[in-house]
């Protein structure tokens, strides 16, 4: 059996298992990306936004610069969440100015359109693989893969939209053969983190960016459910590895989100009140969020107020300071810096 890490040597995996440092540590979802000069260079260089993901070596490099640059606590994957339904069969491409396309659809949840799986991921869990060789000890290596509800979304209208019409229609209108999908992804998804967690990886997270469109009852059924089975599925093969569940937009919803699931900690975005969800939430339970990315943005007095509320309100217990959603692209480098001068003191 293979020891654990020992966790002071990890300041964010020691929050993922209920350590409360004095200073907590951080990273920033889609801190690999087009706010930083030097992954604009080698995205030039390379091409297509797949032709990055796909290549081991320029995906590890991309994942590593904003470790360089700023030190992060944690180094998250760079890939996408549409690998899972490229490994399923579906053909994946981006379309510039305009996002993801996916074909066939799936309008009609019939999965017999889909080719043969295409792989299982090899060269991602190669990326995971150079990347945890590079990091620095205290550095916490996450993987991750996009929620079933989520990745549904894009394969049955094979892009993405703004209110998710074609998923929500077709879940009520035939919840057997979307239940059937739903599950092939669930199960496609846990070969995928398993496969990163054996390249390396020393925690997960799973995101449902979509999981706010969906009605009560729709979200326990097409966002808890396919989550908690992949929870529990990764947790019979890898128990010591923590999952980090980010529901964006849940709102209340995320009570029985975080009860629901079995996730090991939850990620909040930026819609949330810290104060609220330091209330409701139980203090052994690790919280990661939840700065809004338009106050990164703006910097200055915005942004060390906003901070400094989200620093009082997890104060005392398992916290990973986080943005509430992705960094966006126009993100000045110096409001980054500001950041993590006010979060490390």
């Amino acid at each position: 059996m293979t020891a654990l890490p020992d966790l002071s040597t990890k300041p964010l995996l020691g929050v993922l298992r209920g350590e409360i440092p004095k200073v907590p540590p951080m990273w920033l979802m889609r801190q690999a990306g087009r706010y930083l000069p030097e992954y604009r260079a080698l995205r030039a260089e390379k091409g297509g936004f797949l032709d990055l993901v796909y290549d081991p070596d320029a995906a590890a490099e991309v994942t590593i610069q904003p470790l360089r640059r700023f030190g992060f606590d944690g180094a998250i994957l760079f890939s996408d969440i549409l690998v899972v339904p490229h490994i399923m069969g579906q053909k994946l491409w981006f379309e510039e100015g305009e996002g993801p396309r996916l074909a066939p659809p799936l309008l009609d949840g019939d999965m017999t359109a889909l080719r043969e799986p295409l792989g299982s991921g090899e060269s991602v869990f190669q990326t995971v693989r150079q990347v945890k060789a590079a990091l620095a000890p205290e550095t916490t290596m996450l993987g991750f893969a996009g929620s079933p509800w989520t990745v549904a979304t894009y394969m049955v209208a094979g892009q993405g939209s703004k209110d998710q019409s074609a998923a929500r229609r077709l879940a009520y209108r035939d919840p057997v053969k979307f239940g059937a999908l739903i599950d092939a992804i669930v199960a496609a998804t846990v070969e995928y983190l398993s496969g990163q967690i054996l390249a390396g990886a020393d925690a997960i997270q799973l995101f449902d960016s979509w999981a706010g469109s969906l009605s009560p009852q729709q979200f326990a059924d097409w966002v808890i459910a396919p989550n908690a089975a992949i929870v529990r599925a990764v947790k019979a093969r890898h128990p010591d590895t923590p999952i980090i569940g980010f529901p964006k937009g849940a709102g209340a919803k995320l009570v029985d989100y975080a009860r629901g699931t079995g996730v090991d900690a939850l990620g909040l975005d930026e819609t949330i009140d810290p104060e609220w969800a330091a209330r409701e939430f139980p203090r052994d339970l690790p919280l990661q969020g939840n700065l809004d990315p338009l106050a990164l943005i703006t910097g200055g007095d915005t942004l060390a107020r906003a901070t400094d509320r989200i620093l009082a309100a997890f104060a005392g217990r398992p916290h990973i300071f986080n943005l509430g959603h992705g960094i966006l692209q126009d993100t000045p480098i110096a409001h980054v810096d500001q950041l993590l001068e006010r979060v490390r003191g």
